[in-house]
């Protein structure tokens, strides 16, 4: 199982939210560059950046930050947040970007995923944000009604690979992941990438059992509550 270290900017800053609220926001450090630097001298294997403002449908003005940080580090890194052009994913992955996220796009945009997966393959990961297994749009704010296995089973067909699973509700809380709902969408047959939640190394393990493709932590980093040596060690 991946474990991808989260980190989310906005503004120029690296921080974190609550449920992806915006006015629920915890600021870690000014410096993304040195904390990706940080967290590759740590041992993590990959990255998982997200543009907030670009999420929030906002200017792209963390995309320099993104991009140098992309060329920097030496591991991999996959980033989301405001990418809904073709022009968007070309900047990422010409900086060195590995993986691009599609959220809204991919539901309110098919014809550029389609467009994607044609010139970059398995290098496109859709994002499924969802609640109560229903995909919210536009930076969580929107609700759809659009079920999120029978949209994931959809993507499978349209030649996606990877998705990221994030429970809104489960996001930034530290109170564990969605199990239940990892398993249900588990039977898409992609691999899955478990987003938010995840509070302690025996999150990680039990979802190591379930043979997740992998898994993004974020605030249980950030706060202490994993260290990443011990949860290699455990691992």
């Amino acid at each position: 199982m991946i474990v991808l270290v989260a980190i989310d900017i906005r503004n120029g800053e690296c921080v974190r939210l609550i449920q992806g609220k915006a006015d629920q926001q915890t600021t870690y450090s000014k410096q993304p560059v040195e904390v990706a630097k940080m967290w590759q001298n740590q041992g993590a294997p990959y990255l998982h950046v997200v543009d907030l403002d670009g999420a929030f449908g906002q200017d792209a003005t963390n995309r320099d930050i993104i991009s140098e940080i992309a060329r920097t580090v030496s591991i991999p890194v996959q980033v989301g947040g405001g990418i809904r052009t073709l022009q968007d994913a070309k900047v990422y992955l010409e900086a060195g970007v590995q993986r691009i996220i599609l959220g809204t796009a991919a539901i309110k945009q098919p014809q550029l995923l389609k467009k994607l997966i044609a010139l970059y393959g398995n290098r496109i990961v859709v994002s499924l944000d969802c609640s109560q297994g229903y995909i919210c749009v536009d930076g969580w704010v929107e609700e759809s009604k659009i079920d999120a296995l029978s949209f994931a089973l959809s993507l499978k067909e349209r030649g996606v690979e990877t998705i990221v699973y994030t429970d809104i509700t489960k996001d930034g809380m530290l109170s564990g992941p969605s199990f239940d709902q990892l398993k249900t969408i588990q039977a898409c047959g992609l691999n899955v990438i478990a987003s938010g939640g995840v509070s302690c190394v025996e999150d990680v393990r039990k979802l190591k059992d379930m043979n997740l493709y992998g898994v993004i932590i974020g605030k249980a980093l950030y706060e202490g509550n994993i260290n990443l040596k011990e949860l290699w060690e455990v691992l």
